[in-house]
């Protein structure tokens, strides 16, 4: 007689979950980090192979330029260096090549107001002197406003937190003055001030000022008194305390003003520069529309960003440096 066990069916080897999980992600990185530079390539085959609608200029141009990002990507993608913006990489390109199709080749947005991306790329490379020139201009007059009202902010803000009498005469000022939004004040500040671009600053400085006052006063008040007691005990005399234990202790409550401090003096600056201040992204920006430029508007947009970003960017490399001591505890 045969043995019940000789009829047994074999067990199947089902896969573990945890493998079967890990197998998805690394298809999916595949896919993300192998997607990007094919994606480039072929927003590039249809810009060279697909005749355009109309004569645009720089069209060879920005086919070229998509091939070339597209084999960098491939290069990165084979080195490995090319990981959490592959998907990024992927999108950018798949949407460069959507808008390309749909207004360069089949022109279903109206013209002039909505371009094509090789009428961006013939404003970079043929107007690209005045661009820079406008953001040289705008970088001077938005330093000169933030710079100047954030350290005027700080101080503000450590004089209210340490001191009953100032935060009683200056407190209701704030109050008065601090919520209104600078733009409300351009005309005033143009009548007052001869300078338009000293006007420009001056707007600036109290859109970065107001912030970074409370949030320093705000840190700062909430220092534990503990930490001035024991100072004090060690002879420490007020310089000490507010340079060594308030202004350490309230430079995270700190940097969150002047993040948004540095946003609302990026809004004045173009404000101004449109309004009265005839230099800058913004007065360029002006005289695209005037002359129907469009292209030239949308680049100096895209500049804009470009300049917004670099200085938030460098504006976090600075707060990780100087609150390294805190790093486990930073959360944004």
């Amino acid at each position: 007689m045969m043995s019940e066990t000789s009829f047994a069916a074999p067990q199947s080897q089902s896969l573990n979950p945890s493998d079967a999980t890990q197998t998805r992600v690394l298809s999916r990185s595949l896919f993300w980090r192998w997607g990007a530079g094919p994606a480039w390539l072929l927003a590039a085959l249809v810009t060279w192979k697909w005749p355009d609608a109309d004569d645009f200029p720089a069209t060879n141009q920005f086919a070229a330029l998509l091939a070339a990002v597209g084999f960098f990507l491939i290069v990165l993608a084979a080195i490995g260096r090319l990981q959490n913006r592959a998907p990024w990489a992927l999108v950018l390109g798949l949407g460069l090549g959507v808008w390309e199709t749909v207004q360069a080749k089949l022109l279903l947005l109206p013209r002039p107001f909505f371009g094509t991306p090789q009428d961006l790329l013939d404003v970079f490379l043929t107007d690209w002197k005045r661009l820079g020139d406008s953001l040289f201009h705008s970088l001077l007059l938005l330093a000169g406003g933030y710079v100047s009202g954030s350290i005027l902010g700080i101080i503000v803000g450590v004089a209210l937190g340490r001191s009953h009498h100032i935060r009683y005469w200056v407190r209701p000022i704030m109050r008065v003055i601090g919520p209104l939004p600078p733009v409300a004040l351009l005309p005033l500040a143009f009548v007052v001030i001869p300078s338009t671009r000293l006007a420009g600053e001056a707007l600036m400085a109290l859109a970065a000022g107001f912030p970074v006052a409370v949030l320093t006063w705000s840190g700062v008040s909430a220092v534990d008194p503990a930490y001035y007691d024991v100072a004090r005990t060690m002879g420490a005399r007020n310089r000490f305390l507010v340079l060594r234990v308030a202004l350490p202790a309230a430079t995270p409550q700190i940097f969150v003003g002047l993040f948004m401090g540095l946003g609302a003096s990026f809004a004045m600056l173009v404000v101004a520069e449109m309004l009265g201040v005839k230099s800058g992204l913004g007065f360029y920006m002006q005289w695209a529309q005037g002359w129907a430029a469009y292209p030239n508007m949308y680049a100096a947009l895209c500049v804009m960003s470009l300049m917004c970003t670099t200085l938030m960017t460098l504006l976090f490399k600075v707060r990780d440096h100087l609150l390294k001591w805190q790093k486990d505890g930073l959360k944004w």
